[in-house]
């Protein structure tokens, strides 16, 4: 199974290929196929980079034909402008996956630190170290921050979908048809 991780910017996109062995499985083999940064700094009109973003997560997919795409979602920011710009990069990143033929699942920043770190509050470097062992990439290999964070996606993603029942990609469908007395219904009028 390929699996693509995204860590959406408005500047720079950091994405990252892992391929994985089905839930299935028992291997628990997993390398990295590709990672890099998409650097959308070409324009200053924040809806070319917008674009740009959509543009180049699709020529990634079509390039790589993942199963599956996993992204971050912004959580919390002092700032609400960033966080603003933050979510429409991930809105454009989460389109192309999806008018590819791509399914998409999000996890926060805390749950893919945890996931590969084992520790929610990890710094970037300790996620870029962990990646770089899980994966086992050599330190010649040139790897940025934002590229590490979307290759720790995709693990988190990987890591997920083994300990789901039966391989199942979360989302909100499966959360709702899976915990019906947990949904409180608005009263009617």
């Amino acid at each position: 199974m390929i699996i693509l991780g995204i860590d959406p910017g408005s500047r720079r996109t950091g994405y990252g290929v892992i391929e994985v062995p089905d839930p299935g499985s028992k291997s628990r083999d997993q390398r990295v196929v590709e990672f890099g940064v998409l650097d959308v700094t070409d324009s200053d009109d924040a809806h070319l980079r917008l674009q740009s973003v959509y543009h180049r997560v699709s020529d990634v997919i079509a390039r790589r034909l993942p199963d599956e795409c996993a992204i971050e979602m912004p959580v919390y920011g002092k700032n609400a402008q960033a966080m603003l710009k933050l979510g429409r990069a991930q809105a454009a990143a989460i389109l192309a996956a999806l008018n590819n033929g791509v399914p998409v699942a999000q996890y926060t920043p805390k749950e893919v630190k945890k996931s590969v770190t084992g520790n929610g509050a990890a710094d970037k470097q300790q996620v870029r170290y962990m990646v770089r062992t899980l994966l086992t990439i050599t330190s010649n290999e040139r790897m940025s921050l934002d590229s590490a964070d979307a290759l720790a996606i995709g693990l988190c993603h990987a890591h997920r979908r083994r300990s789901a029942p039966n391989g199942v990609t979360r989302s909100w469908e499966a959360f709702v048809s899976e915990n019906p007395d947990r949904i409180v219904r608005p009263a009617r009028r």
